[in-house]
């Protein structure tokens, strides 16, 4: 079975998938995490964000895995917290809009799940494509929202830091803007999407909510 979720940043999308793969038996697939993967091995190695060719081909040749609990690997070696880090969430928008890094990752995320898959599980994916290009044909696609005032206040309690809410509120619209608007596989809610409005739901009941989608699905 592959889920696949989609939505802006901060709208709660690896908390829901990281949960539902763990009730559901199934694989957690942080498809967000490679790119910044990518950003942040571009930082290290001098790479400039704005070079298309150079990312494109670091996002080909980087070694990226995940470990048991779902966290990305760099090169066999743990990514986070580094890839969480201020000047990566800075420059990732920039480096995930070059085509050739899209590519790259794509394929390496259609093989993950093939692999989940046949195997005999599945995958929870999400992402800002992963409905419209990664997995198009996904057994359940589900988009989440929240809105921007909602978003940067979880974001600031989360790093104990309620006095940045503004500042995240104006760096995810930035972000936003970013991510609908690039040219290759834009941020968008495809038509068979089940749009789930987290602004006042709690994590549980999104998880709740999502879990019974997949049931029916799997189900049915």
């Amino acid at each position: 079975m592959i889920i696949a979720i989609d939505g802006p940043a901060a709208s709660g999308k690896s908390t829901l998938a990281r949960a539902l793969a763990a009730r559901l038996g199934l694989t957690f697939l942080d498809t967000g995490a490679m790119y910044r993967a990518v950003t942040l091995a571009a930082l290290r190695r001098d790479v400039p964000p704005s070079d298309a060719a150079a990312c494109a081909a670091l996002a080909g040749e980087l070694r990226l895995s995940f470990d048991a609990e779902g966290r990305i690997l760099i090169e066999g070696e743990p990514g986070e917290p580094h890839i969480r880090g201020a000047e990566v969430t800075g420059h990732v928008s920039e480096v995930a809009a070059h085509s050739g890094v899209r590519r790259a990752l794509v394929e390496a995320q259609r093989a993950v799940a093939a692999a989940a898959v046949e195997a005999g599980g599945g995958v929870v994916a999400e992402g800002r494509d992963t409905t419209s290009v990664v997995f198009p044909g996904a057994d359940l696609k589900v988009f989440l929202l929240a809105s921007p005032a909602v978003r940067a206040m979880r974001r600031a309690r989360e790093e104990g830091r309620p006095e940045m809410a503004a500042t995240y509120e104006a760096d995810l619209a930035r972000r936003d803007t970013h991510d609908s608007q690039r040219a290759d596989s834009p941020l968008l809610e495809v038509e068979d999407a089940v749009r789930v409005d987290t602004d006042t739901l709690s994590p549980e009941a999104v998880l709740d909510h999502v879990a019974g989608l997949a049931g029916a699905r799997r189900s049915g």
